[in-house]
């Protein structure tokens, strides 16, 4: 004998058509960057309250990776990225690290612990940079190529994706230099 209902009663066909239509409301709202797409221009607050923007940074690579003072992983992958940036040279690389602390006194004690870094630090206060990101959890890198389109997008951190990493970095600074030296 076969079960026409699901939990609490319910038909299996109305919880397929509730989880249908639940993803079709929801999909207008989803905020969040697409591979090949422009990326979101506002980055959050530098020390001084001035808006940080991906257009100041036109023709270099930029990483953006979101991280919080509470996250051991995004205290392991901003030095990594902070020595890439320092190899490469900020006029080809620039990591932008976007705090998103809700405590200003923690984003205050981290900005002194990171004052020797020379990336790029800001503040996404008012979670502006986080909703046009997507970024729903830390750490969340944005790779984008000297255009200032998404070329990579990873959630999370592993020590076994840095050399991954690494040959997406390269890749999208061969690309730009290629561009470059091609130009009349």
């Amino acid at each position: 004998m076969s079960m026409p209902y699901g939990v609490a009663g319910i038909t299996c066909r109305a919880w397929f058509a509730a989880i249908v239509l639940c993803g079709l409301l929801s999909a207008p709202v989803r905020a969040g960057v697409e591979i090949g797409k422009a990326a979101p221009d506002y980055l959050g607050l530098d020390r001084e309250g001035r808006a940080v923007e991906l257009s100041s940074l036109r023709g270099k690579v930029v990483v953006v990776s979101f991280w919080a003072s509470w996250c051991p992983p995004c205290l392991k992958e901003l030095p990594i990225l902070e020595n890439a940036q320092r190899l490469t040279g900020e006029s080809r690389l620039r990591v932008v690290a976007v705090n998103i602390d809700d405590e200003p006194r923690n984003v205050r004690q981290m900005r002194r612990q990171l004052r020797d870094f020379r990336l790029l630090s800001s503040y996404d206060k008012d979670k502006r940079a986080r909703k046009a990101y997507g970024a729903k959890m830390v750490p969340y890198m944005v790779m984008i190529d000297h255009l200032g389109n998404v070329a990579h997008i990873h959630v999370g951190y592993s020590e076994k994706a840095l050399p991954a990493f690494v040959d997406e970095i390269n890749a999208l600074l061969e690309g730009a230099a290629a561009q470059t030296n091609a130009l009349p």
